[in-house]
């Protein structure tokens, strides 16, 4: 697949909308038969359609003229004017694993470290200074990462959710290619991985409820309503995804980057419940909210999967959209307490097992910021304002 570059002007808008090899399902073949190609399995994914990947509902955007104009107005505070309370990590305080067997560490935006049931899973990785396709100007970090990539545990597999590049990572992909065994993927992604140099036998590649194991952890592609591509000015030539992770004592949910659609319901019914979900509650605007959840539909979304403790992810990291930086975390704590649903916000760093949670307390600033009522976010094609429940 060909991805010419676009132009400063075409990349600016594309960071305004984004910001938002091993199959997985084994192929019977003869032996004299050669294995399908990548493009053959992408365009039999029922995904596949008209020379994209599609989503079940079809996405609505707002005026790109409203947004840049937005955007220019620039009234809220969208950085850290302080430095952040990070907890700083070391690979010698995972040596022991958790007393529940389920421990998930927030390592900023939506990089989440995983140890459920013996193995540990990596979410979306991103150790760079920027998410950018270059190195000196996009998107820059509020923080250092908490925990030195040098002083990364052993992990079992890396999971991504889809090809922007606050997900899908090169630099932080070339780092892990020699230390991780494993790199599961939405269909299309692996392509990728080959170019950064991670070997085609360590990338499983999967549609929609595709699913592979990692020595008794299972983990599941889930449906989920976004879009994909990069600097190039062909997009949605690879999948985007959610996914389960499945133990044999212990199940979380990532949502991935998603607006509100129906499949929730059909992910919790099919894998849930979940003893945790990391639900991306940041970088949403109601000019593109086919794109992102925002925090109400992020908690709507966290009890259709039938979610236990809800984390919050997808904010408090870099500057994606036009809310103040702090709106998402404080907009989700009010809609988990209306709703009645656990809700946790660490610290950039900090370690929690969903069995045996702390008591959290507000760790950022007081700055102004927009309520639900001043500023809604609600999907379209929905049979009710707050969701589908």
């Amino acid at each position: 697949m060909k991805r010419p570059s676009l132009s400063p002007m075409a990349l600016a808008v594309a960071f305004t909308l984004s910001l938002g090899v091993t199959m997985g399902t084994p192929t019977l073949h003869t032996a004299s038969a050669a294995p399908p190609s990548r493009e053959a399995i992408i365009e039999a994914s029922p995904q596949w359609r008209d020379g994209k990947f599609r989503n079940g509902l079809a996405r609505k955007d707002g005026s790109i003229w409203k947004m840049i104009k937005k955007m220019a107005a620039g009234v809220a505070i969208k950085t850290p004017t302080e430095p952040m309370p990070v907890i700083q990590r070391r690979a010698e305080e995972f040596a022991r694993p958790p007393a529940t067997g389920l421990r998930m560490t927030w390592l900023g935006h939506s990089t989440m470290l995983i140890e459920i049931d013996g193995k540990r899973v990596l979410t979306d990785p991103v150790w760079s200074d920027r998410v950018s396709p270059v190195s000196w100007v996009g998107p820059k970090r509020f923080h250092e990462p908490p925990l030195p990539f040098e002083e990364l545990p052993a992990i079992d597999a890396v999971v991504i959710s889809h090809d922007h590049y606050d997900h899908l990572d090169k630099e932080t992909i070339r780092l892990m290619r020699d230390r991780v065994p494993l790199f599961v993927v939405p269909l299309g992604v692996g392509e990728y991985l080959e170019k950064w140099g991670v070997q085609a036998g360590k990338i499983v590649e999967l549609d929609w409820w595709g699913e592979t194991d990692i020595g008794g952890v299972t983990l599941t592609s889930t449906p989920a309503r976004h879009f994909s591509g990069r600097a190039s000015v062909y997009g949605c030539q690879t999948l985007w995804s959610g996914w389960a992770v499945i133990g044999p004592n212990h199940r979380v949910y990532y949502s991935g980057d998603t607006a509100m659609f129906p499949g929730f319901k059909e992910i919790g019914e099919r894998l849930g419940p979940f003893d945790a979900t990391m639900i991306e509650a940041g970088a949403y605007d109601a000019l593109w909210a086919d794109v992102h959840l925002g925090p109400e539909q992020a908690v709507d979304a966290h009890q259709m999967v039938r979610g236990d403790l809800m984390f919050p992810v997808h904010w408090g990291t870099f500057d994606l959209a036009n809310h103040a930086w702090t709106e998402p975390i404080e907009r989700s704590r009010v809609a988990a307490e209306r709703r009645g649903v656990r809700l946790a916000y660490p610290k950039p760093g900090q370690s929690i097992e969903p069995a045996t949670p702390p008591e959290f307390v507000p760790w950022w600033p007081e700055i102004p910021w927009q309520s639900a009522e001043e500023s809604p976010v609600v999907s379209s094609g929905l049979r009710t304002a707050s969701g589908l429940l």
